[in-house]
């Protein structure tokens, strides 16, 4: 079988620690070309400076990976969707909602496979933990989500301008799982952002979920400031006592303080072969549900100043 040509567009720091690796771990893709400003990319590979150049100058590509900043997102897939490729989309899938739907619409009426990815859905726990909830009322939630965003995102100024997310950029995969996890809707009840007065992005935040399926709290805390404390844990809670502990960003599983093993190819592997089963089948996965929490969030939420933040 003819491997599919794939273009990565946004060849950055994720594209090259993740993106270009995954793909080159499957036969069934070549990787065709790399996109990024400064037209950097892997030797032997044609390298462009903009998609539209890429475009122009290559007819026999079958999909691309776009890993660019949020903002840019929905003008390339768009574009890449009416040249009839197969696009996937880094996490988040677009900067708004309405960009999300509308690119849902094109792909189907070009018939393309569109695939909104959330990596940290794919780490090896995930699924086990999801299991184990299936059909459960859950008591309790609880969401710590730690990190350094010096660390994550060192001098990448666009986390921090409108549509950057900010503490939502890690944020959004813990709502991810969540999403992937509860056996039920969840909502947005309260929320208190927290703003360093020199940038237009939070760099913390306090949310109250809500669920039907939910009788106690549940509380989440991201927090963009922890160089030495990073915890990426959410602990589950049911109405039968049963205790779920995922930590380590989804990796780890703990049920009822024991561990359980979960097998897996690991994330970005596990993307690329739910691509090309989404390419083969005809389909497309669009679940904008944790951008819809994200976006609820900044609906609701109270706008609280701190002091300011040196990255």
């Amino acid at each position: 079988m003819k491997p599919l040509r794939i273009a990565i567009v946004g060849y950055g720091k994720i594209a090259r620690d993740q993106h270009g690796p995954a793909i080159a771990g499957l036969p069934r893709f070549a990787l065709a070309a790399t996109v990024s400003r400064q037209r950097s990319g892997i030797d032997g590979v044609p390298a462009f400076a903009s998609h539209k150049e890429m475009l122009r100058e290559m007819d026999d590509l079958d999909a691309v990976a776009i890993t660019t900043p949020p903002s840019a997102r929905y003008a390339i897939a768009r574009d890449c969707i009416a040249a009839g490729l197969h696009v996937l989309l880094e996490k988040p899938p677009t900067v708004t909602l309405s960009e999300i739907e509308d690119m849902a619409c094109l792909a189907e009426s070009e018939a393309v496979t569109l695939f909104a990815t959330w990596h940290a859905r794919y780490n090896s726990a995930v699924a086990a933990a999801a299991a184990a909830l299936a059909g459960e009322r859950i008591a309790s939630m609880e969401i710590v989500w730690r990190e350094d965003a010096r660390k994550w995102h060192p001098g990448q100024q666009w986390i921090w301008e409108p549509g950057g997310f900010g503490v939502f950029d890690p944020g959004i995969n813990a709502l991810s799982i969540a999403t992937a996890i509860f056996p039920g809707p969840l909502f947005v009840r309260q929320a208190e952002l927290l703003y360093p007065e020199n940038k237009q992005t939070p760099i913390a935040a306090n949310l109250s979920l809500a669920s039907p399926s939910a009788g106690g709290d549940m509380p989440v805390a991201l927090d963009w400031r922890h160089g030495d404390r990073e915890a990426w844990t959410i602990t589950v809670r049911t109405e039968t006592g049963t205790e779920i502990e995922l930590s380590e960003g989804g990796s780890r599983l703990l049920i009822d303080g024991a561990p359980v093993a979960a097998k897996g190819a690991g994330e970005y592997p596990a993307i690329y072969q739910r691509f090309l089963d989404l390419i083969d089948a005809r389909q497309s996965d669009i679940d904008a549900r944790p951008l819809r929490l994200v976006a609820d969030a900044f609906l609701v939420g109270k706008r609280t100043i701190v002091e300011s933040f040196a990255d």
